[in-house]
């Protein structure tokens, strides 16, 4: 018994741990039927492109569906019309005509979704359109209206199943997306401080921060999913537009940080600015940690005084060293990286603020 209750537990860990997969795998199962009895329903020719659009448009958010159906329908519809027009005015009676055509409709087409990615689909419509009646035995144009209805019907397929069929939202990618920044960007800091002192060697901050370049990006693409979930009913949540930008610009302070490196040649310097350093890292790394863990709990956001505090007290120590002449023997490019370090300190003062109001932003919304 105690071992069958282990083995259960070990498989519910599993599933929780791949939750997202299995739903978008169940999605995509539903998608599929869906667009198969619809195509059946409405006697669509080829229920094959039905389905197969239906498969290739569900995706594991709504947002991400909804922006993928649109621009498969319109390159689908361009490529359709486009195609079906050359071909009406120029019929064709032998390969050779028919070779013609084809270079008329592609190169267009083929431009076009060169220029602007949400026609992509629109030279794969057209060459449908111009080859396929000579299997089929149908006009081009009723091959076109075809496509079109095939496209549509599996376009809605996938979108009635993404809304309503275990419904992942792009806001929530966005805010889980945002967290993994924080941690990485905490985690950022802990390092930076270390390298500082000597105990850890600098490319590990590079390496970190290479991660966060990875994160932005899917943070970026959470983000642009969200904005098309933005469309009346279907806007939840607060705009994360706020939260992304904010988010990306605490990175580029943290990049500035990394490029300052270790600042502190001179004991004395060290001695005046290392202390309030080290505190400035310590208080923004757990700021930003517990910031992370308010968005995933739609909490209120923690309290920022301890780094408003520990950003003072550097600012103060800094212009102290300044006024004394600690800096003045030191060579122009370790001049310029201190200046860096304090304008990046300032920044993500300002920063860390916005941050401040985001958080309270998505727990308010909850």
């Amino acid at each position: 018994m105690g071992r069958f209750a282990s083995q259960w537990r070990s498989w519910r860990a599993s599933i929780t741990a791949h939750k997202a997969q299995l739903s978008l795998s169940f999605r995509v199962t539903i998608a599929a039927l869906l667009g198969f009895g619809l195509s059946r329903l409405l006697h669509v020719p080829l229920p094959l492109w039905t389905v197969l659009t239906s498969v290739i448009l569900t995706q594991a958010s709504f947002g991400r569906s909804l922006k993928a159906t649109l621009d498969y329908f319109a390159g689908t519809l361009a490529g359709a019309v486009y195609a079906g027009g050359v071909a009406a005015l120029f019929p064709t009676t032998n390969d050779l005509h028919l070779a013609g055509v084809l270079a008329l409709s592609v190169a267009p087409l083929a431009a076009l979704g060169a220029f602007n990615r949400s026609f992509t689909v629109a030279t794969f419509t057209g060459v449908l359109v111009l080859v396929l009646p000579g299997a089929s035995h149908m006009s081009a144009v009723q091959t076109a209206f075809d496509r079109v209805l095939e496209v549509g019907v599996g376009g809605a397929a996938a979108l009635a199943v993404s809304l309503l069929v275990l419904p992942t939202r792009a806001h929530s990618l966005t805010v889980e997306a945002a967290v993994r920044m924080l941690n990485l960007a905490a985690e950022s800091l802990t390092v930076w401080a270390a390298s500082c002192e000597g105990t850890t060697d600098p490319a590990e901050v590079r390496r970190i921060q290479d991660r966060m370049g990875q994160a932005a990006i899917q943070l970026d693409a959470a983000f642009a999913e969200a904005r098309h979930e933005r469309i009346g009913f279907l806007a939840t949540g607060p705009d994360c537009e706020f939260l992304s930008r904010t988010i990306l610009r605490l990175r580029h302070d943290l990049i500035m940080l990394g490029r300052a490196g270790a600042v502190l040649p001179a004991a004395q310097l060290r001695a005046r600015l290392g202390p309030t350093l080290a505190r400035v890292a310590q208080t923004a790394a757990d700021y930003l940690c517990r910031s992370a863990k308010a968005l995933t709990h739609a909490s209120g956001p923690p309290s920022g005084l301890a780094v408003k505090s520990a950003l003072d007290d550097f600012a103060e120590a800094f212009a102290s060293a300044r006024s004394e002449g600690l800096a003045r023997d030191l060579s122009a490019e370790v001049v310029e990286r201190l200046y860096t370090l304090g304008f990046a300190f300032e920044q993500m003062g300002r920063n860390l603020g916005d941050l401040e109001r985001c958080v309270k932003d998505v727990a308010h919304s909850q």
